[in-house]
């Protein structure tokens, strides 16, 4: 049976040009560093089929230690391709979508570390307050609000 064999997702992966830059993004929206580590040799490049590779990698985790994110920094080889700025009707990679507390909030912390708003902020029927920013290096993050978490007056 297929259910039986999938264990788990482990992380998503997305390669940054500045880690630091990525990390500090990512920790203020409440993740947490778990390490950061130099992955390199000819047997890395046979898993990703890049050759001799040397990557530093940092592991984020989500504060209820369910989801991780990889962020990598190619040293070598080079990068080949950008799809930093890709729009999004792109084909391949949408975005990771993150559920927050409090949505105003956190754009409010994101914003000073160059976060961008793509559309909107928008209601989607009374589930979630959602939308889409450009976080470092154009990466698309989604951000979702339960609107079970949004007290109103009386």
């Amino acid at each position: 049976m297929k259910s039986e064999n999938l264990l788990r997702m482990d992380n998503t992966g997305i390669v940054v040009e500045s880690l630091d830059a990525a990390i500090e993004f990512f920790v203020e929206l409440g993740m947490s560093l778990e390490g950061r580590m130099m992955i390199e040799g000819e047997w890395a490049g046979r898993v990703t089929g890049l050759g001799n590779q040397a990557v530093e990698i940092a592991m984020l985790v989500t504060p209820d230690g369910h989801s991780r994110l990889e962020l990598s920094r190619l040293v070598r080889p080079a990068t080949v391709a950008d799809h930093r700025e890709a729009p999004v009707n792109a084909l391949g990679y949408l975005r990771v979508m993150f559920t927050v507390a409090d949505l105003g909030a956190t754009l409010g912390r994101l914003y000073p570390l160059g976060a961008k708003l793509v559309g909107e902020v928008v209601r989607y029927e009374d589930s979630y307050k959602l939308c889409y920013i450009r976080g470092p290096e154009g990466i698309l993050i989604g951000l979702a609000e339960p609107l079970s978490a949004i007290t109103t007056p009386d």
